[in-house]
């Protein structure tokens, strides 16, 4: 009998040591679960970190470029503007010149020269085209048609007289000529 009681006692010794083992096991199984929900938490708030982060950049990225948006076109003009400054200026000289003088030939000529200058500047520098189309034939998708005459000896509808010059911005009609038109008589 002494053999069962060992037997039995070793058997409960080792239920025991298997008990023990188990409860090491659960703790151990919960340390790491521990471990990998902090582990988890953790790259959560780095990641809504970078979020936030690159959610900032992006909306002050918007706003820099809603300023430099706002800004060319607040000063997409500035460079005519210079360009018109000289002309101003000799316009401003005419008008003290004619205070001093009553020269009406020099005051004109003076005025004519301060007009080519606005002409060729904006010519040159900006593309922009007078035009004047007397004696052209009537083009309505240049020119206004501010009155019509009948004219004998007219084939075909001409531009008599320019009543306004029309001008193109780089080919481009951006005013038209205001003009009569000459049309032929009708029989």
């Amino acid at each position: 009998m002494a053999d069962e009681e060992i037997k039995k006692e070793e058997e409960a010794v080792a239920s025991e040591e298997d008990k023990d083992t188990e409860a090491e096991t659960e703790v151990s199984e919960a340390d790491e679960l521990r471990a990998k929900v902090k582990e988890l938490e953790d790259t959560i708030a780095d990641l809504k970190d970078k979020a936030l982060r690159e959610a900032a950049e992006t909306e002050n990225y918007k706003k820099r470029l809603r300023q430099e948006k706002e800004n060319a076109v607040k000063y997409a003009n500035e460079a005519l503007i210079r360009d018109l400054l000289d002309p101003l200026d000799n316009f401003s000289r005419a008008i003290e010149a004619s205070e001093k003088s009553k020269d009406f030939d020099t005051i004109r000529t003076g005025v004519v020269m301060v007009e080519d200058q606005i002409h060729t500047l904006l010519k040159n520098n900006w593309g922009l085209e007078a035009y004047s189309p007397e004696g052209e034939d009537f083009d309505p998708s240049d020119m206004e048609a501010c009155m019509m005459q009948e004219v004998e000896g007219l084939d075909k509808e001409k531009v008599l007289q320019v009543f306004v010059k029309g001008y193109k911005l780089h080919g481009k009609v951006i005013r038209a000529a205001k003009v009569v038109v000459g049309k032929p008589k009708s029989n």
